[in-house]
């Protein structure tokens, strides 16, 4: 483990030691170009309420990521059973994508308010479709003679599905989850930047009114921190479901 993200620490770490001796030495203004020390530092002072915009977020994003599983989970399976669905919905699903967040997001603030659902309910656009996608494509993955052995043992359609179909899907919707979840975060922020009472995208429009770099720098490493967090849980969710095949194969 240590030794697949030790390079990217490293570059990482050389990264903001280029950016720390660059805003102490090059003259530029900290209002324009605060340090890595002045953002961190910002960050420890101002953690408290940071923390509480942070919960905020978390939460929509979470809970929109969930339902926006489940969704792509029932709706891959009905476009799966019914290809002519397939085929008439898919182009609707694809347009939906077109349709860029400066312009939903404000339409879900006018629409639904200021509470959590226009933000829950862009969450589940954004993240929606990349899952839907790599499902059907998984499915297609199913090795033809696992369906024709399951077959000719007497299994019905369903169990061919749940005993060969599903499990082949699994890699691609793993890579589809891991898509979507660095989109969940983007989205309720942004959809918080439209309009909001609590929430990073909130808290970073204000501070980047009162010309705060160093807070509105603080408050985008924290959702990064978000971000990387719901890719850790979806790493931990890959290892179990491995290991749990690997004990159903023993």
């Amino acid at each position: 483990m240590l030794a697949r993200v030790l390079p990217s620490l490293l570059v990482a770490v050389c990264l903001l030691a280029v950016w720390e001796v660059y805003s102490r030495f090059s003259g530029v203004s900290t209002l324009i170009l605060p340090a890595p020390s002045s953002v961190l530092r910002a960050l420890l002072l101002n953690r408290n309420e940071i923390t509480g915009h942070a919960r905020s977020t978390i939460s929509v994003a979470v809970i929109g990521f969930a339902l926006s599983v489940g969704f792509a989970f029932a709706t891959s399976v009905a476009l799966h059973v019914a290809p002519l669905a397939e085929r008439g919905l898919m182009p609707l699903f694809v347009v939906s994508q077109t349709v860029p967040l400066v312009a939903l997001a404000p339409l879900m603030i006018l629409w639904f308010g200021f509470g959590h659902l226009p933000k829950i309910l862009l969450v589940i656009l954004v993240t929606f479709f990349p899952m839907l996608l790599s499902l059907l494509s998984g499915y297609r993955q199913t090795p033809p003679e696992f369906r024709d052995l399951l077959a000719a043992m007497g299994a019905k359609r369903w169990g061919i599905f749940f005993r060969a179909t599903l499990p082949s899907a699994r890699s691609a919707f793993l890579a589809g989850l891991r898509i979507s979840a660095t989109y969940a975060i983007v989205a309720t922020i942004f959809a918080e930047y439209a309009g909001a009472r609590r929430g990073l995208g909130i808290y970073i429009l204000a501070a980047k009114n009162n010309f705060r770099a160093d807070l509105v720098l603080a408050a985008v490493l924290v959702s990064a921190a978000l971000t990387l967090m719901l890719l850790g849980v979806i790493w931990v969710i890959d290892r179990l479901t491995v290991r749990g095949a690997q004990m159903d194969h023993a």
